[in-house]
């Protein structure tokens, strides 16, 4: 099932979903007599990826989600950890170990230290299996926070878990009942929170990795399509079809 939905999901995500519309209307157009479907397949195909591709309909998806939990600021109770989940890496060993860590694993993580220093006593969590890659994500992870100048003692690593639900389930029974910060992207904020309690923790959350941003005016950029765009209406996607999934599987 896990294969599955690595397969399935991306059918979704607006890119593909377009081109896949705009592909099925020129085979009709070009091999077929059915030349008002294909016209349909087309033109619904290019307004949809002129939609998905505007920062203003993308910033409106992916908006709320993100704005789901403020950021993390103090903490009047004594945390022991902070639990930073997986985002993506590629493990290239002619690479530095920074570029090997996906932006956003390596904005989850600059996050999670910058919280880690401002709360004496407490360890990293370092969450991420190894799925279609030989090293773990929690051992990228790993080598990212000692080259940035984090003591090994203070970094303990959950290297088993393949998604989101398992990296809670892991991670309960590693920390128990103890207090707990949770980061991720912003996101992906509401889906973990919601499986982080379901396993009966109650994580306080510390947003990253924000792509929606308000600026103070307008620059030319925001009146053309772009591939930003594209991507934030993917996540946006991702993210209500994994929520989705969850609730009719009986997981949430």
């Amino acid at each position: 099932m896990f294969l599955f939905k690595k397969i399935v999901t991306p059918l979704f995500y607006p890119l593909t979903l377009c081109l896949i519309l705009m592909a099925a209307g020129l085979l009709l157009l070009w091999f077929t007599r059915r030349q008002r479907a294909g016209r349909i397949l087309v033109t619904v195909g290019v307004v949809m990826l002129a939609v998905f591709s505007s920062g203003t309909v993308s910033d409106r998806i992916l908006g709320p989600m993100e704005r789901s939990f403020p950021p993390f600021t103090a903490v009047q109770e004594r945390v022991k950890w902070i639990v930073v989940l997986g985002g993506g890496h590629t493990s290239d060993p002619a690479l530095p170990v920074t570029s090997q860590i996906s932006p956003e694993s390596l904005q989850r993580l600059t996050e999670a230290i910058r919280i880690y220093r401002s709360l004496p006593g407490s360890k990293l969590i370092l969450s991420g299996g190894a799925v279609f890659d030989p090293a773990s994500e929690a051992e990228i992870f790993r080598q990212t926070a000692r080259a940035i100048g984090i003591p090994p003692q203070d970094l303990v690593l959950s290297d088993r878990a393949r998604d989101t639900e398992e990296e809670a389930r892991f991670i309960r029974e590693m920390v128990g009942g103890d207090s707990l910060v949770l980061v991720t992207s912003a996101s992906h904020m509401p889906r973990a929170v919601a499986l982080f309690r379901k396993r009966g923790m109650n994580p306080i959350p510390a947003p990253a990795a924000h792509l929606v941003k308000r600026r103070q005016s307008p620059v030319p950029e925001d009146f053309y399509p772009s591939t930003m765009a594209l991507l934030k209406a993917q996540l946006a996607i991702r993210e209500y079809l994994g929520m989705t999934w969850l609730k009719l599987s009986g997981k949430l």
